[in-house]
C-alpha cells in the first residue's frame, strides 16, 4: 500500500467524516481513477511521434497507454476518421496512488515558477483536471531522449458529490492548490 493511500485510509477519511457530518464511512469521497491523456496532432504527418509518446507515457505512468483515434474527419487538419492522434491511460488502485504521490511530491515542484494548482479546474461534479505543459517535469523522462516538448492532461475522478468536497479531499491528500 502506498504512502498516500495509507494516509487517506488512516487520517483523511476520519477528518472528512467529521467535517461534512457524513453518517457512514461509505459516503466519504474517494479517488476513483486518474486519466492521463496526450494529444499528438503531428501524428497525422509523422506516425513515429506517436511511438515516442507511447514510450514516454509508459515510463511516467507505469502502464501502457491506449492509442486514441479520430472520431471525425477534418479536412483543414488533413485528418480522417480512424487516424491515430493521441494516447490515453487510466490509472486505478496502487498505480493511481503511486502516480499521484510522484506527481505531488516530485513532478509539480519541478515546474518553473510553480505557485500551486488553480482551483478553477473542477467540473462541478467533483472531478479535477489539470494541464501539464512539459513532460520533462517527470524524472523518468530524460531531456536527451525526447524529440519534442509535449504537454498532457491529467484528470482526477472522485466520488464526491460537489467541488467543495472534492477540493477538501484533494487538499488533505496533499495536492498543492493556490491560496485565494
Amino acid at each position: 500500500m502506498s504512502r498516500l493511500q495509507e494516509k487517506y485510509k488512516n487520517e483523511i477519511v476520519s477528518t472528512l467524516l467529521k467535517e461534512f457530518a457524513y453518517k457512514s464511512v461509505m459516503q466519504v469521497p474517494h479517488l476513483d481513477k486518474i486519466t492521463v491523456n496526450v494529444g499528438v496532432g503531428e501524428a497525422v504527418a509523422n506516425p513515429k511521434a506517436l511511438e515516442a509518446v507511447v514510450m514516454e507515457i509508459t515510463k511516467v505512468t507505469g502502464q501502457k497507454p491506449v492509442i486514441t483515434k479520430a472520431k471525425k474527419s477534418i479536412a483543414a487538419f488533413k485528418l480522417r476518421t480512424g487516424m491515430e492522434i493521441g494516447v490515453m491511460t487510466t490509472l486505478r488502485g496502487a498505480h493511481m496512488w503511486n502516480f499521484l504521490d510522484r506527481l505531488i511530491s516530485v513532478a509539480l515542484p519541478r515546474v518553473r515558477d510553480f505557485r500551486g494548482l488553480p482551483r478553477r479546474g473542477f467540473d462541478g461534479h467533483g472531478n479535477y483536471s489539470l494541464g501539464v505543459r512539459e513532460q520533462i517535469i517527470f524524472p523518468e523522462i530524460s531531456f536527451d531522449d525526447i524529440d519534442k516538448i509535449r504537454g498532457m492532461n491529467i484528470t482526477m475522478t472522485t466520488s464526491a458529490k460537489n467541488d467543495e468536497e472534492a477540493l477538501r479531499m484533494l487538499e488533505l491528500v496533499g495536492v498543492p492548490f493556490r491560496r485565494n
